[in-house]
């Protein structure tokens, strides 16, 4: 399954935005793979923190093929002391029972998340331990498809606009005058963002200031 858009959002964003019509223009449509079981997408994030990719899925797959389900029976049958082995950290762990343990008791409302707004939903997903703004923004886009998106928390998204509009520094009044202006499909100009930093673009250049230390390599100064 992948994050649902298609020409209606497109064309409102190529008509908003000129630029970002080149990369939309350059780039074509964008399979972003999404996990609509609310419960198993939080326990994906806290699992894939502070890890790289490939070693997120490794973890992930072992889960999968020890719980079968991932969920909050299987979670709290297992426990901490059985989900350590799979490579996940003791907090992570500790992390991921609790939220199992909220979900099961009633305290975590898991299926009132989605009748929520984005911002009750950030919140009540960011009150979970192991979960962050950021992390609540992307269960937000990769899970429940919210729409208007854009977090500014994510370093991929600075880079990709910084590419795309030719700024040195996205700070927080610049980055809520390109949230306006792409209001309200907000999540679909994320996914150019993070294309256009990945280097999907032939061309762009982030125009990001060059540290201390890159000046002097340059200038071959050690």
């Amino acid at each position: 399954m992948y994050f649902e858009y298609g020409e209606k959002e497109l064309i409102y964003l190529k008509q908003k935005d000129k630029r970002l019509a080149e990369v939309i223009d350059q780039v074509g449509m964008i399979e972003r793979t999404v996990d609509d079981d609310l419960f198993s997408s939080v326990v994906h994030h806290i699992v894939g923190q502070q890890i790289s990719t490939k070693a997120q899925a490794t973890i992930w797959q072992r889960m999968k093929d020890y719980l079968g389900t991932v969920d909050a029976d299987t979670i709290l049958n297992a426990g901490v002391e059985h989900l350590q082995p799979l490579g996940i950290s003791f907090r992570k762990a500790e992390y991921i029972t609790d939220f199992a343990e909220k979900v099961k008791d009633g305290s975590f409302d898991i299926e009132g998340i989605w009748k929520k707004s984005d911002e009750e939903a950030i919140e009540e997903l960011s009150s979970l331990k192991g979960i962050g703004v950021w992390t609540a923004e992307m269960i937000l886009l990769f899970c429940m498809q919210r729409p208007n998106v854009l977090s500014f928390g994510d370093l991929a998204i600075q880079r990709g606009m910084r590419m795309i509009y030719h700024h040195r520094k996205i700070d927080r009044k610049l980055f809520e005058k390109y949230r306006r202006r792409l209001s309200p499909y907000c999540s679909v100009a994320s996914l150019y963002f993070w294309a256009a930093a990945g280097g999907a673009v032939p061309g762009l250049k982030d125009h990001a200031p060059k540290s201390g230390a890159d000046c002097k390599k340059k200038a071959g100064i050690r």
